[in-house]
């Protein structure tokens, strides 16, 4: 949901809330890796984004939920660069489309696997 009270120029929902009945899923990080373990994408912020949200689809689906079931996401974006963290974070907006998400957007020095610029962590509520 987004707030009358928050500025304006804030383009997400600022909080979301899970109905108590739910089945809360906690996602690790979904990292811009392919199958075979390497990192997709090298040097590519949105390319990887990309492979994250595609990623988390399939991490969602094995756990019996869809993007539309995610509650919350925090977009980490190895880079200093304000435009990086922006580019990455217009795939993973998009990615959800109507589904206003809250989410954190922050810029980091490292991620954990070589040449890896993008993480994407997320939180899902499922009524079975």
């Amino acid at each position: 949901m987004r707030s009358t009270q928050l500025s304006k120029a804030a383009e997400y929902a600022c909080a979301a809330t899970a109905p108590a009945e739910a089945r809360l899923i906690f996602l690790a990080g979904s990292c811009p890796l392919d199958v075979d373990g390497s990192t997709a994408a090298i040097g590519d912020h949105a390319g990887q984004a990309a492979v994250c949200v595609r990623n988390l689809r399939t991490a969602l689906e094995a756990a019996g939920a869809t993007l539309d079931d995610v509650i919350s996401t925090r977009v980490l974006v190895a880079s200093t660069r304000q435009a990086d963290l922006v580019s990455a974070w217009k795939v993973v907006r998009d990615a959800f489309g109507e589904h206003d998400v809250p989410s954190t957007l922050v810029g980091v020095t490292v991620l954990g696997y070589d040449h890896q610029l993008v993480e994407v962590e997320a939180v899902a509520a499922v009524i079975d």
